[in-house]
């Protein structure tokens, strides 16, 4: 089953459950495939689907600090409930340890020594680990660890 099936599929059981906030978030899912299938002009294979739901988690991260910032909780918790139900969908994100394991060893494997090279460490390891690493703590990590 496809995830754009996986998730049409949960968006009936959410309308039979009545769980509003699980539908009207799926349906919102739904919108942005829609919309890139349209913008590509063709099927998405499933790792521009995982594309789209990260940039819709990232977006909803965003507006939850903002809301944060502005003084408006119960607006962040409900972009932040959002955010759980598209994590449900996405694969396991690494932690900390784990992606700096990856990110020193691939410096290892490339012999990377300079900051220079950081662009050439981020591709190669967001290539290899596509979705379940976040770019941001790459970006981090690579910094605290190239000198």
């Amino acid at each position: 089953m496809t995830l754009q099936a996986r998730i049409e599929a949960d968006i009936r059981d959410a309308m039979r459950a009545g769980e509003t906030l699980r539908r009207d978030t799926l349906r919102m899912l739904i919108a942005a495939l829609k919309n890139k299938r349209i913008e590509e002009g063709e099927d998405l294979d499933d790792g521009v689907q995982l594309a789209v739901l990260t940039h819709s988690a990232k977006t909803r991260a965003d507006s939850a600090q903002q809301y944060d910032d502005a003084g408006r909780p119960e607006l962040a918790e409900k972009e932040r409930a959002e955010i759980a139900i598209i994590q449900a969908y996405l694969p396991a994100q690494l932690d900390e340890g784990e992606a700096r394991a990856i990110v020193q060893g691939k410096i290892a494997e490339l012999g990377l020594s300079s900051k220079k090279e950081m662009g050439q460490l981020m591709k190669a390891v967001m290539a290899d680990h596509k979705g379940t690493v976040d770019g941001k703590l790459v970006q981090r990590l690579a910094g605290e660890l190239l000198a």
